[in-house]
């Protein structure tokens, strides 16, 4: 690694990259919040339409899933740091628009529809950036995987619970479209502390010295990778189901409980923050214990109390001090899940391919998401929000407990070195550059954001 951090004690230079993505990962999450109730809020209270909520929610996901699939052999070739800091600032800029267009009164749906597109477009290359830059900040820093992904995680949980709350206070005094503000803000920020604190990272050349392989052949050879690896390709099947139920419950049937349940935006922006608080509670419990405990045990149980425990206090429709308890609860099970997951990233696919092979992970975890949204939009029209969260609750319950049934999840307690793969021709490298840390727990972070 380059660069250089004048001032300060030789550790604290050591720790600053590490420091420095950890806070953007959280002020991130803060803006993400904020965009989070905002957009499905101003459309839900607009419109009094599920399934155009579900179609505005879908269109970002939409984006991200476009970004992943084809993004990832670009962000292998282009300066890994550049990328991050561009990135966010389409991100911010694609936002400032939302508002804007309002006051001119030129944002219908259409219009609004293709700028949360844009803005999950550009999201993709800014995470998977920010996640290719950990592995050198945490070699840095002298960290271990599970400290460096348990505080990233902790620091994106930690901007969700205050970003939830800070955005119903400014639904309420601004308005909807005027809260993105914060999105922009928080993107904006990010760029300016990547730019700043983080060292420009090396890219890694084929031994040969050839140039890069096709565009076309990067991405072939990601799909490989992905194929030969039969636990990688049993954890995108669990995600692909439970993203798309978790896109159901944050997209459309969040905001529908905080408008016919709660009607507070105040109350809606509690649920994320008790979720939020959990979360943090999960990630610093998995970081401090995580590699003593059975990884399939753990992913099991994390998953059922995000899912169907979830599910069914809402269904329950408890007075709102019960309601937020059992967030908060069900919010352990969700900090744990990224950071085993990212865990297992690391020690399943080789470095030098951790960029493409992420990347597609990533758009396959995500690909049913958009399903998931339109579809609780069009059960909650239909059938009204209680059956559309029974509904939920007990497809999730069956797709979790499949790791208890099929031998293959049994890897997933079979701990390797950091950067191996349990596959010899994983490590065969074709004409090309790629490496990073792994966004295998991007897919879930993504989607699942209460």
């Amino acid at each position: 690694m380059t660069g250089s951090y004048p001032g300060g004690s030789a550790s604290s230079r050591r720790l600053t990259p590490l420091a420095a993505l950890v806070a953007a990962s959280g002020i991130s999450s803060l803006g993400m919040a904020a965009t989070l109730v905002a957009v499905p809020w101003f459309v839900l209270h607009s419109t009094g339409s599920g399934t155009r909520t579900g179609l505005v929610a879908t269109a970002e996901v939409l984006g991200l899933l476009c970004s992943a699939v084809l993004a990832g052999p670009v962000v292998d070739r282009l300066p890994v740091r550049a990328t991050s800091v561009g990135a966010d600032l389409l991100t911010a800029a694609a936002i400032s628009l939302i508002p804007l267009l309002h006051a001119w009164d030129a944002l219908n749906l259409p219009v609004l529809t293709a700028l949360v597109f844009l803005v999950g477009a550009a999201r993709g290359p800014s995470d998977t950036s920010k996640q290719l830059l950990l592995p050198a900040a945490m070699q840095r820093a002298g960290v271990t995987a599970e400290r460096a992904t348990g505080c990233v995680e902790g620091a994106r949980r930690i901007g969700m619970m205050a970003g939830a709350p800070l955005a119903g206070l400014l639904i309420a005094t601004a308005g909807p479209v005027r809260t993105l503000y914060a999105d922009m803000a928080a993107m904006a920020l990010c760029a300016l502390l990547v730019a700043a604190l983080v060292a420009v990272v090396p890219r890694s050349r084929p031994a040969d010295g050839a140039p890069g392989g096709s565009y076309a052949g990067e991405l072939r050879f990601g799909l490989a990778q992905l194929r030969r690896d039969r636990l990688l390709g049993a954890m995108v099947g669990v995600l692909m189901l439970t993203n798309a139920l978790d896109g159901a419950l944050n997209g459309v049937l969040y905001p529908a409980y905080g408008t016919q349940v709660l009607r507070s935006s105040a109350l809606f922006g509690a649920m994320i923050t008790a979720m939020g608080a959990g979360a943090l509670l999960g990630a610093a419990l998995y970081g401090w214990a995580g590699h003593r405990l059975p990884r399939r045990a753990v992913f099991v149980g994390a998953f059922v109390l995000v899912g169907a425990v979830r599910c069914a206090v809402l269904a329950a429709e408890p007075r709102v001090p019960v309601l937020l308890a059992v967030l908060a609860v069900s919010g352990i099970g969700s900090g744990v899940v990224g950071p085993l997951m990212m865990s297992v990233a690391y020690e399943r696919v080789p470095e030098e391919v951790r960029g493409r092979v992420f990347g597609l992970l990533v758009a396959a975890a995500l690909a049913a998401t958009p399903l998931g949204m339109l579809g609780a939009g069009l059960v909650l029209d239909a059938s009204g929000l209680v059956a559309a969260l029974l509904g939920t609750g007990a497809l999730y319950l069956a797709v979790t407990l499949a790791p208890l049934v099929f031998p293959v999840w049994r890897g997933l307690d079979a701990r390797s070195g950091a950067g191996t793969s349990g596959n010899a021709e994983a490590s065969k490298e074709p004409a090309g550059r790629a490496h990073g840390a792994p966004a295998a727990s991007g897919a879930k972070i993504l989607t699942e954001q209460a």
